[in-house]
């Protein structure tokens, strides 16, 4: 993809470049666009849902030649996302940086705890959702969700004060009326290495993060968040089935700093939309971790972006978390 460029904007970029002594970011340094290295900051660690996606997302790019140069996967958890979304948003015009959005992007802000909120970014799609499985480990006295009701105080564990483990786990902890206590961690590997060791009894984990140890039978499921049983296990019930009212998912999006050229916009648009419509996609993400498939362009991203915020927001207000 080639950026025109006038004489004069050239030169007032120049100018720029000698007197602040720093080259112009965007792709006004180069005909063409990208020219180096992408850089992905996950906010959360390694293992995790979002550092799984930005990974697959980076080899896919590569292996399909669809793009003309690597992308570089950063993890910068710490915060529930503030380190890395702050990192992200200082980084305006900047056409070499990407980010994910998970769930701390929205819930973070909501509860007056980052200076950035999901306004201060560039969305360029959605590429899928995530629903939750609700597990125990393999040798749990946890049959059902009549056990957790009859055990008030077991312990669920989180990547973050506030993520969808954690509204997910008072959700049914009021819907069947009992306590579930959330104890934070530094990442979802780390949330799934305390369940397999026991130190926690539950777990709410996306499929791309704990099937895999379902399937292997560390993990034993109980129920799932979809709207509809999944097709990987056919024989694990929906909350809807049981008759608890919990149908949730995790809106699987990428963005950039604020104040990006919309020809840089079009460009991952398009990039985006072929990844989510290849058969590498289909068959090292979205069947292999039961996602639901989607895209979403740039601008109903947005307005998807503003639609999640206003869930979490009324979600979170009904839970007595925020005022």
């Amino acid at each position: 993809m080639r950026f025109a460029k006038t004489g004069a904007a050239l030169l007032a970029a120049l100018i720029l470049a000698m007197k602040t002594g720093l080259a112009p970011i965007g792709p006004a340094n180069a005909d063409e666009y990208p020219s180096k290295d992408i850089q992905y900051i996950v906010q959360a660690g390694v293992g995790g849902g979002s550092d799984i996606l930005a990974r697959t997302l980076a080899k896919i790019l590569v292996d399909e030649k669809m793009l003309p140069v690597k992308v570089l996967v950063e993890n910068r958890p710490g915060g529930a996302g503030t380190i890395a979304y702050s990192f992200i948003a200082n980084h305006k015009g900047d056409p070499y940086m990407l980010g994910g959005v998970g769930v701390s992007f929205f819930t973070t802000p909501l509860l007056g705890n980052s200076p950035v909120t999901y306004r201060d970014f560039t969305p360029l799609a959605a590429i899928g959702r995530s629903p939750y499985i609700l597990a125990v480990r393999a040798d749990s006295k946890v049959q059902s969700i009549n056990d957790i009701k009859a055990n008030p105080g077991l312990r669920a564990g989180t990547a973050a004060a506030v993520s969808d483990p954690t509204l997910l786990s008072a959700w049914l902890g009021k819907e069947i009326d009992t306590e579930i206590r959330v104890v934070p961690f530094d990442g979802e590997g780390e949330v799934l290495a305390a369940i397999l060791g026991g130190h926690i009894d539950l777990i709410f984990g996306n499929p791309n993060e704990i099937l895999e140890q379902v399937k292997a039978g560390s993990l034993r499921p109980l129920a799932v968040t979809a709207e509809e049983r999944m097709a990987s296990l056919p024989d694990v019930p929906t909350f809807k089935e049981l008759g608890i009212d919990i149908v949730h998912t995790q809106l699987r999006g990428i963005i950039m700093p604020p104040d990006q050229d919309p020809e840089v916009v079009a460009y991952w648009e398009d990039v985006l939309r072929k990844v989510a419509e290849s058969d590498a996609w289909r068959k090292q993400y979205v069947e292999r971790f039961s996602e639901v498939p989607a895209f979403v362009g740039s601008e109903e991203f947005a307005a998807e972006m503003e639609r999640t915020s206003a869930i979490y927001e009324t979600l979170m207000r009904d839970l007595g978390m925020i005022n």
